[in-house]
């Protein structure tokens, strides 16, 4: 698991950009990206799987809808080597546009043009919102594809005569983003909500409601999320020398992750748990949204207790690679705090 804070290490973007080769600066230049970008969906719809294999999580169920989503998800197919640095140009471009907007705003306050450029102004950071949650999600479905890992597509197409059945598992590579400090708390967390039974196998079947399920699914991302911020506090405080043993000639021991989380008092725990930033939290409406669907059913299904761990072993894993994720974008493109956190440090 990743143990630094800085953005270098959440996410490995980039070289700088005076080191590309010429042969690929074509490809970050506005105008001539959109005419690559044409052709590249070209040759995503010709290729198919040609140059990704199936664990790719292409199959995502939050289908991009921006430009810049698009493109990045095209890159995934078929120029994945390209992807990061993209993804970084695409922020840049959209912090860029987004300032100049605001800049001619405040150029023309007070003309008779304030009115339309306040307007234009306010159509940018809309639009901008919505691409630069498009290039987080495609981060994270690239982080998935780092361990071969497919998210699961919508479940209406993973359910067949009311039962519900989620291949591959997967179950190791999911598990294996964590320290094993962490590891130990998923690992309760997963039989404390799929309703394991002692001398129970996985294989059996277990009936479950789809709202209760996306209850499970929601609370395992924040799971995840809690945990990784979590442990990197904990993993900087332990880092930090004991002044007080020092002095004394004490080696400090390190605590464990699960003793130092019962320290945590009402306001660290929310403040770990809650995403930082509005596109994080909008975010995980949209997956959960676009995975389990909007309607509002009490229907019962019937699923194996593998395929329920599946899906939540995958949502704690969102919740991990999120945390990354906005770390990253925040420190590239600057997101919009959470009303939830502004609230709490006004009181």
């Amino acid at each position: 698991m990743d143990s630094c804070l800085s953005n270098q290490a959440t996410l490995p973007f980039l070289m700088s950009r005076s080191r590309r080769q010429s042969d690929d600066r074509s490809l970050f230049v506005l105008p001539l990206r959109k005419v690559q970008y044409n052709r590249s969906m070209v040759m995503v719809a010709k290729a198919g799987q040609n140059q990704y294999e199936p664990g790719s999580s292409l199959n995502a169920p939050l289908k991009p809808r921006t430009v810049q989503g698009r493109f990045l998800r095209g890159l995934l197919l078929n120029k994945r080597h390209l992807f990061h640095y993209a993804a970084a140009d695409e922020l840049r471009l959209l912090a860029d546009n987004r300032e100049a907007a605001l800049a001619r705003m405040s150029l023309s306050f007070g003309s008779y043009e304030a009115c339309l450029h306040r307007r234009i102004a306010q159509m940018k950071e809309r639009y901008c919102k919505t691409a630069v949650q498009e290039i987080m999600y495609m981060l994270i479905v690239y982080k998935y594809s780092e361990i071969r890992v497919p998210l699961a597509p919508k479940l209406s197409r993973c359910i067949h005569n009311g039962r519900l059945e989620i291949w591959p598992k997967k179950d190791r590579e999911l598990e294996s983003i964590h320290s094993c400090d962490a590891l130990e708390l998923i690992k309760e967390h997963v039989n404390a909500v799929i309703g394991l039974r002692v001398n129970s196998c996985l294989n059996e079947k277990t009936q479950i409601q789809k709202l209760h399920l996306k209850k499970v699914y929601v609370d395992s991302i924040f799971c995840g999320y809690f945990l990784k911020s979590a442990s990197l506090r904990h993993q900087l405080e332990c880092s930090l020398p004991d002044l007080h043993g020092s002095a004394h000639g004490h080696v400090p021991t390190k605590e464990h992750l699960r003793h130092y989380i019962t320290r945590f008092d009402n306001e660290t725990m929310q403040r770990c748990t809650r995403p930082r930033t509005e596109e994080a939290r909008n975010l995980i409406k949209k997956q959960c949204l676009a995975l389990f669907g909007t309607e509002e059913s009490d229907e019962t299904i019937v699923a194996s207790y593998s395929s329920v761990k599946r899906l939540v072993l995958e949502a704690v894993a969102f919740g991990t690679f999120l945390w990354d994720t906005e770390l990253y974008v925040d420190g590239a493109y600057k997101l919009n705090e959470n009303e939830e956190e502004k609230e709490n440090r006004s009181i």
